[in-house]
């Protein structure tokens, strides 16, 4: 059975509500952002695969598709020195995922709780919450309200809520 079919199946096995959603490969935020239902009021977020420079700790990092990203920012606020991206085979080996396809829904692939899941407390709006079902030719929208009552505490992976800031913009004179 694909990642795909079991993260819905298991969606629907507990119950919870979901818009469902089919497409060719979305392989960027770019193409996630032009899919037909990108609405105005749907939060499309970027997850992150980030590691220790001794691949022994891991932190699934979700944010907006806008936000500059820096890790000495998110490694700060963690506490952790030197966050890096993960090597490109430790998707596969820890959550059997393809690249592309990294979502928290991937948590129900980490029993063994080897990632800390890291929210950038900005994805919480107004509105609905998309995310790939851990495969990216189709994604699943939530209420906001039904994926943080509903959907994290079924991860059994308490997340880490960082506020993160904007980058200060720097003016030219």
């Amino acid at each position: 059975m694909s990642n795909k079919q079991r993260v819905l199946d298991h969606l629907r096995s507990l119950s919870i509500p979901f818009e469902e959603y089919h497409h060719e490969a979305a392989h960027t935020m770019e193409d996630c952002l032009r899919l037909p239902y990108a609405a105005p009021d749907v939060t499309f977020c970027k997850n992150i695969l980030l590691c220790n420079r001794q691949q022994t700790a891991f932190y699934l990092y979700v944010t907006l598709p806008d936000k500059p990203f820096r890790t000495a920012d998110v490694s700060k606020l963690l506490g952790v020195s030197r966050l890096s991206f993960a090597p490109g085979e430790c998707l596969p080996a820890l959550l059997q995922l393809e690249s592309g396809s990294l979502s928290p829904l991937a948590l129900w692939f980490d029993p063994e709780r080897q990632i800390q899941l890291v929210l950038d407390e900005d994805i919480r709006r107004p509105g609905r919450i998309a995310f790939h079902p851990c495969d990216n030719t189709a994604t699943v929208i939530f209420q906001q309200d039904v994926f943080w009552q509903q959907v994290l505490p079924s991860l059994c992976h308490p997340p880490v809520t960082l506020r993160v800031p904007w980058p200060r913009q720097q003016t030219i004179i």
